[in-house]
């Protein structure tokens, strides 16, 4: 069996000091969203025990869907290196860019510089710079293959949507297509959920050409950040409905309104023709401070045996 973890959206804070001249436009109204409201409700004492609670559970790699700082400043992606090496060593963890790690233009490569070790696939040298054409990478990590995508773009103010884009698409086709053929159970890591309903503002602009690529050539599990909630929807594939699930935002506290802090694992077993999966998603209830077991689904298969 192999087990993979899933968190999201941890908004590392505090927001670090700048120069004046680094928070005009955009990064100005998002650290006024900071200061009146998302300090309040994100926070590492809440993120800290739920980090604690999944390093117990020791899974096998861990993947994290985006959002690792707030206003894309240069100092905040040293916080979200230390904080993605806290969790392990860079071939058992896994990440993407969210749409704050892109937040405006001229921060666009700081994700791939500083979190290279981490978003680099299987094949690429560890002397080659990552760009944009980096993406969907994959890495393979016995029985699943963890396929990442891309759909960070920097936005004008009060705008927080993203794009995969057609090119990553058509790569991202070639290798769902191959990494089916090697036999592996096929993890998509995206930070905008491909299904569901939200405000333009928010929404991924090529939503539905994302699922046609899946519908067309399938995956096992597609995992989201983006909401702060949890959620799980299906969409059809060739073989049979696709798992899509959402996570709540790793630093929420207990009384976020859109749900508090925490994280899934995915218990995957099978084979091809045969995969079984199952979440169990751990974390704070609303109103409680401890971090515990919360709900358990069977998301492919027959149920697999869950240690007590």
């Amino acid at each position: 069996m192999f087990v993979l973890a899933h968190l999201s959206d941890p908004h590392l804070g505090p927001i670090p000091e700048a120069r004046l001249s680094e928070l005009l436009g955009k990064r100005f109204f998002g650290m006024m969203n900071w200061i009146g409201a998302r300090r309040r409700n994100f926070g590492a004492s809440t993120l800290a025990p739920l980090m604690a609670d999944l390093a117990a559970q020791a899974p096998d790699h861990i993947a994290v869907t985006g959002d690792l700082v707030n206003v894309s400043l240069p100092a905040e992606f040293d916080t979200g290196a230390t904080f993605l090496a806290s969790l392990g060593p860079p071939d058992r963890v896994t990440v993407i860019p969210g749409n704050h790690d892109a937040y405006v233009r001229s921060a666009l490569q700081y994700h791939l510089e500083r979190w290279a070790p981490f978003l680099a696939g299987d094949d690429t040298h560890p002397d080659t710079p990552l760009d944009v054409d980096s993406f969907p990478f994959v890495r393979r990590r016995g029985p699943v293959a963890i396929i990442g995508v891309s759909t960070a773009i920097p936005t004008a103010v009060f705008l927080a949507s993203g794009k995969a884009g057609r090119a990553q698409l058509d790569r991202l086709r070639a290798i769902l297509r191959q990494v089916k053929a090697e036999g592996l159970f096929r993890v998509v890591l995206i930070h905008h959920p491909p299904v569901g309903e939200r405000h333009s503002h928010r929404d991924l602009r090529d939503a539905a050409a994302v699922r046609a690529v899946l519908a067309e050539e399938g995956a096992e599990l597609v995992l989201h950040g983006h909401d702060h909630r949890a959620s799980l929807s299906r969409i059809p594939g060739p073989d049979g409905t696709i798992p899509v699930v959402g996570v709540p935002s790793a630093s929420a506290g207990p009384e976020d309104g859109r749900g508090a802090g925490r994280y899934n694992l995915y218990r995957i077993s099978g084979a091809p023709g045969a995969w079984a999966c199952e979440m169990e998603s751990r974390g704070y209830a609303r109103g409680e401070t401890a971090v515990g077991p919360r709900d358990v689904q069977v998301l492919l298969g027959a149920p697999s045996a869950v240690p007590a």
